[in-house]
């Protein structure tokens, strides 16, 4: 692990740095003040770090904020084998990024769809105790808390119910088939496309948002799912405990998550703050004002 990075900027502005995991280049964008509490945001799939922007701007008079291109996607590095995607090698990233903006002092961890996934299994990871001060999860459930809850369906007999709860994430099944992720980005789907979809959500755009790479990274973030998703779905997985407070911001008009899979998350954070809010799966960006607020609010109830 070789932090590196850019000369460091004015703290009341936007500036970028590049963060060593092992050998995978990690770009990072910060805002605010480095002596402040410092808040690292996870973005999900298949968006980059600017998914984060209206958030950040938000936040920034009162933290320090980062914001990072997980592996795969933005001006971060893109590892070809399926094996680099897998959360252990995540939890590297992040532990890389963390020692860089925040090395001497705990950080408020924030994840959307795979960045939340991702922050559920860094807060229940012994490695982290201590290192994480409160995580707040936007649309993202645990693997293992979807995995349980659809196989406690089946076993007590709703088979239906199970399945209703898997129709919202059909989208999974295509991404792990051969040749899935090239099928959907690269001929049923383009930038524009998406564009077009997520305004029918309401989601705003922008000439970052999405990704002008938005096929490419896609290709690349399917990875996550290839590796991680069949080996939680075969393998067994324990509901380990959280070791700091536990936010969820669950969005009421989410197409992709069932709020099933949220049902174990009290089993794992006995004080888990659980927050509903109008709109889409990107509430981060339909309702900026309104998560900026709760993550704010939660970072300063965190016991210190």
């Amino acid at each position: 692990m070789v932090p590196a990075g850019t000369e460091r900027q004015a703290p009341t502005r936007a500036r970028t740095r590049t963060v060593y995991s092992g050998e995978v280049a990690l770009a990072v964008t910060e805002a605010g003040d480095e002596t402040r509490p410092a808040v690292i945001m996870i973005h999900g799939y298949p968006d980059t770090k600017e998914v984060w922007e209206p958030v950040m701007a938000r936040l920034a008079a009162d933290f320090h904020v980062a914001a990072y291109d997980v592996r795969g996607a933005g001006g971060s590095d893109a590892p070809r084998r399926r094996s680099d995607y897998d959360l252990a090698r995540l939890a590297d990233d992040f532990a890389a990024v963390r020692a860089a903006v925040a090395p001497d002092r705990p950080v408020h961890l924030v994840g959307h769809d795979w960045g939340g996934i991702q922050g559920w299994e860094f807060v229940t990871a012994p490695r982290f105790a201590g290192a994480i001060a409160s995580f707040t999860s936007i649309a993202g459930p645990a693997l293992g808390h979807a995995v349980s809850a659809t196989r406690g369906a089946m076993r007590a007999g709703r088979a239906v119910v199970a399945l209703g709860r898997m129709r919202r994430s059909w989208y999974i099944l295509p991404l792990c088939l051969p040749g899935g992720p090239w099928l959907a980005w690269d001929v049923l789907l383009s930038r524009d496309r998406w564009r077009w979809y997520l305004a029918r959500e309401g989601v705003p755009t922008d000439a970052g948002f999405p990704s002008p790479m938005l096929a490419r990274d896609a290709r690349n973030g399917a990875n996550l799912y290839r590796r991680n998703i069949p080996r939680r779905v075969l393998g067994r997985h324990r509901l380990a405990p959280a070791h700091a407070p536990v936010q969820l911001i669950i969005p009421e008009g989410d197409r992709f998550i069932s709020p099933a899979y949220y049902d174990a998350a009290e089993r794992v954070a006995p004080a888990l703050r659980r927050r509903m809010i109008p709109g889409s799966h990107w509430a981060l960006r339909t309702e900026p004002d309104r998560v900026a607020a709760w993550i704010a609010e939660f970072a300063r109830e965190a016991p210190r």
